[in-house]
Order: C-alpha cells, then sequence, then structure tokens
C-alpha cells in the first residue's frame, strides 16, 4: 500500500504527542511506570526506555517532555547512577513523588511455589525482598535490568521452574498469577522519584531545592559550605556524597535543602555557597512531592 506524506496537522499532533510522554526506565508495568502515573495521572502517556541514560536521553533530544527517575529507596538506599546523572546532563528537576512498593512473587498459570527453581528481578528488588527469598530453600535469584522485564521473560520463556519479583500492574500486564504479595523485608517500603524537564517551573512555596557542590581542598570546606545554610536557619533535608571522577578520594556532594531559588533567603545562601566552593550546580528547585500508598496518602 502506498502511503502519502503526512499533512502539517498529522505531524504537529505525531510532535505534540512525543512532547507530552513521560520517559521511565523498564518494560510496561515498571514501579518507574506507576510513579508517573500517580504523578501526573493515570492518561499520561509513558516511553519506555532501556536505560537510566535513555530516560535523560530521551529528554534532553526531545523524545519526551518529561522523565522520571528512582532516586532512593528507604530498605535499600540511594540509586547513585542517578545523582551521576542530574550532574552529567542539564536538565533540571521539576518534581518529586515518595511511592510505597509492594513486590509480588509472579509466576505463569499453574507454577506452584515448590516448582520454583529461579527468581528474576532487578537487583534493588532482590535485595529489597532478600529475607522472602532465601524461604525458597531450593530458588536461586537471578539479577535482571528491570523488574517489569523480569515478569515479561518469565511470560516470554513459560519456563514452569522460574517467577519473577515485581509489581502488581506487573501481573496484570503480562498475565502471571500472583503467588505471594507483599513480599518486601519491611512494608514501610517506599521509593522516591524525581520528575525532570527541560522546562523550569520554579514553585515560591512549599519548595524544595536540590544541589551539588565540590570544595576545594583545604581543612574545613565542608563545614564552612554547610555553615552558609545554617546561618539562615535552612533545614537540610539530605547531604549524600559521590567520588569525583578522575581525582581519587575527592568527592562531589549532593544537597537538598528547605526553599526555593525564587527566595531570597535561599539565593543569598546559594550565593555564599558558591564563594566558598570549587563547583556548584543547581539541579532544581520543585515542590514537596506527595506520599502515595503509605499513611500520608
Amino acid at each position: 500500500m502506498i502511503r502519502g506524506k503526512l499533512c502539517d496537522g498529522e505531524m504537529s499532533r505525531i510532535i505534540n504527542y512525543k512532547k507530552n510522554m513521560v520517559a521511565f526506565q523498564g518494560e510496561p508495568g515498571a514501579f518507574s511506570e506507576q510513579a508517573a502515573k500517580k504523578f501526573f495521572g493515570s492518561g499520561v502517556k509513558v516511553l519506555p526506555c532501556r536505560s537510566f541514560e535513555d530516560v535523560f536521553e530521551s529528554v534532553a533530544r526531545k523524545r519526551a517532555l518529561h522523565g522520571i527517575i528512582p532516586i532512593e529507596n528507604a530498605l535499600f538506599g540511594s540509586i547513585h547512577q542517578n545523582y551521576d546523572l542530574l550532574q552529567q546532563y542539564d536538565i533540571p528537576i521539576i518534581g518529586e513523588i515518595k511511592l510505597r512498593i509492594v513486590h509480588a512473587l509472579l509466576a505463569p498459570c499453574g507454577v506452584k511455589l515448590k516448582d520454583i527453581r529461579k527468581i528474576y528481578s532487578h537487583p534493588q528488588a532482590l535485595g529489597q525482598c532478600d529475607l522472602f527469598v532465601r524461604t525458597l530453600k531450593h530458588a536461586e535469584a537471578v539479577a535482571a535490568y528491570d523488574t517489569a522485564g523480569a515478569a515479561k521473560a518469565v511470560k516470554e520463556q513459560k519456563r514452569k521452574d522460574s517467577a519473577a519479583i515485581a509489581s502488581v500492574d506487573a501481573a496484570k500486564v503480562y498475565g502471571l498469577q500472583i503467588l505471594r504479595r507483599g513480599i518486601e523485608n519491611d512494608h514501610r517500603n517506599f521509593t522516591r522519584f524525581l520528575v525532570i524537564s527541560k522546562r523550569k517551573p520554579l514553585p515560591s512555596r512549599n519548595a524544595k531545592t536540590s544541589i551539588v557542590v565540590s570544595m576545594n581542598n583545604v581543612p574545613g570546606a565542608l563545614f564552612r559550605a554547610l555553615s552558609v545554610f545554617a546561618l539562615r536557619d535552612i533545614d537540610l533535608y539530605k547531604i549524600e556524597s559521590r567520588p569525583l571522577v578522575g581525582k581519587p578520594w575527592e568527592y562531589l556532594f549532593y544537597i537538598d535543602f528547605e526553599g526555593s531559588v525564587n527566595n531570597e533567603r535561599s539565593a543569598q545562601a546559594l550565593r555564599h555557597l558558591r564563594e566558598i566552593t570549587a563547583t556548584m550546580k543547581i539541579l532544581g528547585s520543585y515542590p514537596h512531592g506527595k506520599t502515595v500508598g503509605g499513611p500520608k496518602s
């Protein structure tokens, strides 16, 4: 069949469709997709990506208007790769959401718990569920690149001795049965997700700001850097160190603090900080995110 050229209106709709997409890492049914739908609404258009870097690239190259990435988990700690990518790319944080993560053991229909010899999932998910996994004496944990991707592979392989740890949504997407749900080590299992975009809306109230700084190699540098916030009664929410590539035993510091760059007190602190640090980058000012699936929902 010979297809004609797209008219201007059709091309515009395709471009707008892509621009309204939210990129996430993983296959359909991933927790990041779930977080995107909780943040933007269930009707949001999503773009699955193979890696976290692909999420950043999709936003940088305008294949998607927004990206959503996990940054830390209450049980298993920070996702360091995403801290590094935030520093590398000039794409600001514009929002956050904290999602309760409920893991389930999924298998093809007819498979029983006693049949399972391999359990596939992302290493973070395997770590969050290791107490349960250890109760299955004959099962081996096998790392996969994504929880939903593990569920997809188990479905496609049709093996009767394999299962995946993934979301309940993934069970629906891939037609798998739920053998057990709520298998995480602690039910207070939350992951904080960040929303990134080249659009830069700056909140003035109920805001927090994320920055990354490197220090001059002098005694007391970190103390002086943190004092710019204490002197102005600005609350620090988090400080995380990462190795500075190419400079052994030197570090970048990621800092989350109360307030927006639009706020004069915060702006003064940042001006002061810029004077006494080697480098400083503002990663974004954004509203405090809601908690979904917990007592604060």
